[in-house]
């Protein structure tokens, strides 16, 4: 074989081998067809990182890992069921798109929406969403609409419309939402072998939870794993409706991507809970705000809510046998919310310094 036709072969398995998207990597999993037209940011396949410091303060031989779902296209998990959501959007005709959201959901959906050619509105809390996410959608061409009200009540609007207009809402009650979700737990069993002991994850929704468990099923129906974990959901204290089994007419947390006081998915995550053997606990602020920084000394920056799933492994770490095996979801990248992390730190910023090499050289100990 010539030189020149051995880098060819090289080229074409590189091309082969090319992540495209999670609907092509698990089609046999999901709802779709030749028909479907595959919208596609190439989401999915993000690392599994061991969390080694997060391992040191616990002990016990337990292993640690982050999911950290904030390296999709758009920075949180939202894009996994977006793919599919606005795919089968596409594919049933739809023009227009809608949904309520506390940030990540508009920002995904206005972004699939975009790149389909549909029409993105997207139904937001005026004044509590990030501003992170709120660029992102206003960036990708979204229709903003701000309601004095918090996301249940936006929920309840778009819900109502979708109902009456030909529109699709792409919240997480679309059933689509969910499958493509479902494949976080695919890509974990298939990095570890086999479920984790415990899956560890935030939830506001109550939808990721359900397609985690759902997932984890699916694989462990068709034999590609042994065993299944315990599905643990952690709350922030001002929005548990979930753990405390009552509705939340104003929920309260600096987690404002799970900042819902009435769960649309409250059966299907109760169930996940409960099939699993596995629990409901709410995390305070400063639990979250601790674990966020933890968090960011293994050198990972994630969004407020994202950290409640540490924060809760954190508090209930004492009925975790030893030597098992733990993933921690992590849902948004923290550049969705900036103004949390300059606010919340253990850094030193020197500011208004001269710029003198002896002075900053004595700042920095040389």
């Amino acid at each position: 074989m010539s030189i020149i036709n051995k880098i060819q072969k090289k080229i074409n398995g590189t091309q082969q081998n090319e992540w495209t998207g999670l609907i092509n990597a698990y089609k046999k999993f999901l709802p779709i067809n030749s028909k479907t037209p595959i919208i596609t940011l190439k989401e999915g396949n993000t690392p599994l990182i061991r969390a080694s410091k997060l391992e040191k303060i616990i002990g016990r031989n337990i292993q640690i890992f982050l999911k950290y779902d904030g390296l999709n296209p758009t920075g949180s998990f939202k894009d996994r069921g977006m793919t599919m959501a606005i795919s089968k959007a596409k594919e049933e005709g739809s023009k227009a798109v809608v949904c309520a959201s506390t940030g990540n959901t508009s920002a995904s959906a206005a972004a699939y929406a975009r790149r389909a050619g549909l029409k993105a509105y997207v139904v937001i809390p005026d004044g509590y969403v990030a501003q992170g996410k709120l660029a992102q959608a206003l960036v990708y061409g979204a229709e903003v609409l701000a309601i004095k009200g918090n996301f249940d009540k936006a929920l309840e609007i778009v819900q109502s419309i979708a109902n009456d207009n030909p529109i699709t809402l792409v919240n997480s009650v679309n059933p689509y939402r969910l499958q493509g979700q479902k494949t976080a737990a695919f890509e974990i069993i298939e990095k570890l072998g086999d479920a984790p002991d415990w899956l560890c994850i935030p939830v506001g929704n109550g939808g990721n939870i359900s397609a985690y468990w759902m997932g984890f099923n699916e694989y462990y129906n068709k034999k590609k794993a042994k065993t299944l974990p315990k599905m643990m959901g952690y709350q922030a204290f001002g929005s548990a409706p979930l753990v405390f089994d009552k509705i939340y007419e104003s929920p309260e947390t600096i987690a404002t991507a799970i900042r819902i006081g009435n769960p649309v998915n409250w059966e299907k995550a109760v169930k996940a809970k409960e099939e699993s053997c596995g629990n409901f606990e709410a995390v305070t602020e400063t639990e979250i705000i601790e674990a966020y920084k933890l968090i960011g000394h293994e050198g990972i920056f994630c969004e407020p809510a994202s950290a409640a799933s540490v924060a809760g492994l954190l508090k209930n770490q004492k009925e975790l046998p030893n030597n098992s095996k733990v993933v921690c979801v992590l849902t948004g990248n923290g550049l969705k919310d900036p103004d949390c992390a300059i606010k919340n730190n253990d850094a030193i910023f020197h500011s208004n310094l001269n710029p003198d090499i002896s002075e900053i050289s004595k700042i920095m100990s040389l």
